[in-house]
């Protein structure tokens, strides 16, 4: 568990550093556009491309990739490790160049021929500047497979920080060089994301470079080794990332329905990733590698142990970080976002979105290191079947609750198909292991729902006060209505799981004092 911990910890600093840049240039793009048409254009033109990122970067490519290349590492030597290696780059670089050179040719034709309303063309205009980006991300996404299949997780979680300090800094820095109507400056940004993806990608390299890695031309097209990526990534682009395709498939709906629907719900997305990314991702991160190398020794006594540690501190940590996004979802929105463009209103549908969003925290995290489980055990025919499912489930759900509910109908949506997807990851991964041996999870986690229940009502009694005595007027005040009932809460949540000896808190406090020790 210990290890476990020092791994994910420092990913989760590192991830900790991207998602807090993430969430300062959600912060500054929300001064920038608001909530309206030009925003609405512009997050569905960037969550199409950067869909390939949420599969690539934290999904199929990688949970295809690591086990292979770990295999080629412990089995066949280094040679033939790095030229694999190459052999998948070769056909990453080929394939994603001949889909990205058609989908520009396709909206270039498109744009030609029709005349689309306001919106829908200038979402298609940012679309054929920004979807470039996706061949950028792929191949960030191998060779974050391969440092982290080397022991190295902390450079790979930091290449996300320099994308959002370049994306931050086209909104400061060069949208005046695009004119002056918020419609033109918007394609300042989409230049920003194509010059964040060449910054994240070469940043992973000085560190490969050190391992020994060179780049060589491998024709991938008979490439055994490609063949067997392609096999398990295919329905592992479904399988891990059903939550992600939810997100693009539902923004897509909501742009038709209506304007600001996508801004709003794209900003509570936005809000739960912060704790989603620093736990969820990084835990996962860690163990796709560690539970391939135990499935590949046969010790699945340890592949059980360490599948439940993680999971359990997981639920801790996400559970309070849930509990508190719903309870305070109103004044974390005012704090971060009601400034420049963005509105009191704004700031009322957003809240309402995030609201409806992170009941299902725990379970978006929790049915991303179950798959990692599958895909670490050479199965992605299970989760691949579990998540379509739950895709045609989710997809009309949303759509019917956005008529009446608009903004908060996708959150209760996810959160209802996210609870079924890991019901069913769990149903079949214990039929697929024999026995999960997971009896100390289950014994604590009523004991600490309850507790998280409880710390949610210290939360809201301590947020109303605060402002009926208080108020929300300046910055600090702002400040204090977040941190205040935040701090109080989590400070009884931790105490109380202490008290209940938790073992999850017990770790993660020993893990504490030791690095404390250190420093």
């Amino acid at each position: 568990m210990s290890k476990l911990l020092k791994a994910s910890g420092a990913i989760a600093v590192a991830t900790l550093t991207s998602r807090v840049l993430g969430m300062v240039r959600e912060m500054v793009y929300m001064s920038f556009m608001g909530v309206g048409l030009v925003n609405d254009a512009f997050q569905l033109a960037f969550t199409i491309p950067n869909l390939f990122r949420r599969l690539l970067g934290e999904g199929a490519l990688t949970a295809a990739f690591i086990p292979i290349f770990k295999d080629k590492e412990k089995n066949h030597g280094e040679t033939e490790m790095w030229r694999a290696a190459n052999a998948v780059i070769s056909g990453l670089l080929v394939s994603a160049s001949v889909i990205v050179g058609v989908v520009m040719l396709g909206i270039s034709i498109a744009l030609g021929v029709h005349q689309f309303d306001e919106k829908t063309e200038l979402m298609l205009q940012l679309l054929r500047i920004m979807f470039p980006y996706m061949l950028l991300v792929c191949l960030t996404a191998a060779l974050m497979g391969m440092l982290n299949s080397r022991g190295h997780f902390f450079v790979p979680a930091l290449g996300a920080a320099l994308l959002n300090v370049v994306m931050i800094a086209s909104v400061l820095w060069l949208t005046p060089c695009f004119g002056h109507e918020r419609s033109q400056q918007i394609f300042a940004l989409a230049v920003g994301v194509l010059a964040a993806g060449v910054a994240q990608a070469a940043f992973q390299m000085p560190t490969l470079w050190r391992d020994g890695f060179r780049y060589r031309w491998v024709t991938p097209w008979r490439d055994e080794t490609v063949r067997r990526v392609v096999r398990q990534m295919i329905p592992g682009t479904i399988g891990v990332a059903a939550f992600q395709i939810n997100v693009t498939m539902v923004q897509g709906a909501a742009f038709m329905i209506g304007t600001g629907l996508v801004s709003s719900y794209n900003g509570a997305v936005r809000l739960m990733e912060l704790p989603q990314g620093m736990f969820g991702v990084s835990l996962a991160t860690y163990m796709l590698p560690t539970l391939s190398g135990l499935a590949a020794e046969k010790k699945f006594p340890e592949f059980r142990a360490t599948l439940s540690a993680g999971l359990a501190t997981l639920i801790f940590l996400n559970l309070i970080a849930a509990t508190l996004l719903f309870v305070l979802a109103e004044p974390i929105v005012r704090l971060l976002y009601q400034h420049g463009a963005f509105t009191p209103e704004n700031t009322r549908h957003v809240s309402f979105a995030l609201a409806c969003l992170v009941p299902g925290l725990v379970a978006f995290s929790t049915a991303n290191i179950l798959a990692r489980a599958f895909y670490a055990l050479g199965d992605t025919k299970t989760p691949m079947q579990i998540s379509i499912f739950c895709l045609l489930v989710n997809f009309p759900l949303s759509c019917w609750l956005m008529l009446p509910l608009r903004e908060g109908g996708p959150g209760i949506a996810n959160t209802a198909t996210s609870a079924i997807n890991v019901l069913l990851l769990v149903l079949a991964l214990r039929k697929k292991l024999g026995k999960l041996e997971m009896q100390e999870l289950r014994l604590t986690l009523v004991p600490l729902v309850l507790t998280a229940v409880t710390a949610g009502l210290i939360a809201w009694f301590g947020w109303r006060g605060w402002e009926k005595y208080v108020g929300h007027a300046t910055i600090p005040l702002r400040i204090g209505a977040v941190f205040v009932p935040a701090g109080i809460a989590g400070t009884f949540y931790i105490l109380t799981a202490l008290k209940l000896k938790i073992p999850a808190a017990h770790e993660l406090l020993a893990f504490a004092g030791k690095r404390f020790k250190k420093t």
